[in-house]
Parts: C-alpha cells; sequence; structure tokens
C-alpha cells in the first residue's frame, strides 16, 4: 500500500485534483479538505493515545517486577544480618 502512495508525482497529484474539482466543484473543494484534515488529525490523535496506553501498559509489569526483585534483594540482605 505505501509503494502506491510514494508512487504519486506531481503530474498525477494535479490529474487527481482537477478531477475531484470536476466532480465537487470549486465551493466544495474547501469544505472537503477541512474535512479529510479533520479526520487524519483525530485519526492521528487517536493512535498516539493507543500507543501511550500500550507502552504504560508494558512498561507497568517491568515496574512490578523491579520492586518485587528490590525486595526480594531487601529480604535477603535481612536474613544475612
Amino acid at each position: 500500500m505505501l509503494g502506491l502512495f510514494q508512487s504519486f508525482g506531481v503530474p498525477e497529484l494535479l490529474i487527481i485534483l482537477g478531477i475531484a474539482l470536476i466532480i465537487f466543484g470549486p465551493s466544495r473543494l474547501p469544505q472537503i479538505g477541512r474535512s479529510i484534515g479533520k479526520a487524519i488529525r483525530e485519526f492521528r490523535e487517536g493512535s498516539t493515545e493507543v500507543t501511550k496506553a500500550i507502552q504504560e501498559g508494558l512498561e507497568e509489569p517491568e515496574q512490578k517486577k523491579a520492586k518485587k526483585t528490590k525486595k526480594t534483594e531487601a529480604a535477603e540482605g535481612e536474613a544475612e544480618d
């Protein structure tokens, strides 16, 4: 899918813009552009939130393990005294 977008150049984008202009007309094109921009922005924000939640979920078990190891090491140190 990514290869498809890499093959678009300036002439291809101009053709697509021209077709969109013919289909939707000059008055609706800015509205459509704003709607697409909002949708992309919301998608990015949502994906950022999901990424943060996943990272926090992965970090919690690591922090719990670190706390358990510290407690075990402290208990072992007291047992040796």
